[in-house]
């Protein structure tokens, strides 16, 4: 008898979705009149279009802002004028006084997150979630050829959200997760080892994910700018200035090595709310904005625990001072936690142990020591007297 043929693996097919200009895309929905206009999400409540008496809106911009507010994300067309996330809306201000300014809405965010994440699940199921507006997808096992899956996912978001993504696909995370970037926005990118010369090694080293603007730094003061002279760089030179391990994985990056599952489960470790303020706090004479904006983050940390189905171990408070010292405190419960009431109560404990001798600039609190709720009632039952019966 002939022995049977081993199978073949199929190659993989890794698709990252990452949905375009995420934040300001949602914001357009409502606000369609502002399409082709730069716009910036960012600001708090003062920022709400006002609705005048023949039902047309007026909008903030940013001419003129004083306050130390962040950006959080922004159209293409402010990007085009210097204008990206996590820089400070007044630098932002400079550089396109006459955006747009719309108050951040995270529950809208969430709601099409979720709308948009379940549309990719109906085409592709085998789904990791990567944040609010990105996903990896494993389409390896799919009989559609990469292109038909590409385009049905976009269709499919886009007609559960009204929303565009780009779509980066490969034969590993690393790679798409580049190539998603490629051809944005709405785009279709798909990396082969046919083009992977072509399309990955002209590009910056930076836009490696894990390359972040330290050894993007470092590499360059040593002569290496892309990613092509990272792939042909000498080992010894790189674990001369990075050591051993980070210059083995700068290697197996630049040849496009990636071989990290898509991971469709992991449980949380933490859970964290946390807020910068337009200005700096004092502890005295802000006392009763402090105590309000600390009681909201416990409750929405509430919220996230009760939406996600866990309770807390650990609960520990983040402050940031005006000279930018940042102090964190923890505390361990005697048992597990839900309620906002009593997340407060524990967090107020912690801040009790740091000297609130500065003005405030940042305000955070943590849950941390998850276990599942369902798993908590389970033991709980199983610890509960039973009678025992004689029959």
């Amino acid at each position: 008898m002939e022995p049977e043929p081993t199978p073949t693996l199929a190659p993989r097919r890794i698709a990252h979705v990452d949905m375009d200009a995420f934040y300001a895309s949602v914001e357009l929905l409502r606000y369609p009149e502002l399409r082709g206009r730069p716009v910036v999400i960012g600001a708090g409540s003062a920022a709400q279009p006002r609705v005048l008496a023949d039902g047309s809106r007026e909008f903030s911009y940013l001419r003129g802002y004083v306050g130390r507010g962040v950006v959080t994300t922004s159209t293409y067309e402010a990007r085009a004028l210097g204008v990206f996330s996590a820089m400070g809306m007044m630098k932002a201000a400079q550089l396109a006084p006459e955006a747009v300014l719309l108050p951040t809405d995270f529950a809208a965010y969430r709601r099409y997150s979720g709308l948009f994440k379940n549309a990719v699940a109906t085409v592709a199921p085998h789904i990791e979630d990567r944040g609010i507006d990105e996903i990896y997808v494993d389409l390896t096992l799919l009989p559609d050829d990469t292109l038909t899956l590409a385009r049905r996912i976009k269709t499919a978001v886009r007609e559960a959200t009204g929303l565009t993504c780009s779509i980066g696909i490969s034969p590993n995370k690393l790679l798409s997760k580049i190539a998603s970037d490629l051809d944005k926005p709405d785009g279709i990118t798909i990396i082969s080892e046919d083009n992977l010369l072509g399309r990955i090694w002209p590009l910056p080293v930076g836009k490696v994910n894990g390359i972040g603007p330290k050894a993007n730094a470092r590499l360059a003061a040593i002569g290496i700018e892309t990613i092509a002279q990272l792939a042909q760089a000498a080992p010894d030179l790189l674990q001369q200035h990075f050591g051993l391990s980070y210059a083995r994985w700068l290697l197996s990056v630049a040849h496009g090595i990636d071989d990290r599952p898509v991971v469709t489960h992991s449980e949380p470790k933490s859970i964290s709310r946390e807020t910068t303020f337009e200005r700096d706090l004092h502890v005295r004479h802000d006392r009763a904005l402090l105590s309000q904006v600390f009681l909201e983050l416990c409750t929405r940390l509430e919220s996230d625990l009760s939406r996600k189905g866990y309770a807390c171990r650990s609960v520990g408070i983040k402050l940031r001072f005006d000279d930018f010292r940042t102090v964190t405190r923890d505390i361990t419960l005697p048992s597990a936690i839900v309620d906002g009431a009593a997340i407060h109560r524990a967090a107020g404990l912690c801040l009790k142990r740091i000297p609130l001798d500065r003005k405030i600039r940042l305000l955070g609190v943590r849950v941390s020591g998850l276990r599942s709720i369902t798993e908590l009632e389970r033991d709980r039952q199983a610890q509960e007297p039973r009678q025992l019966s004689l029959y």
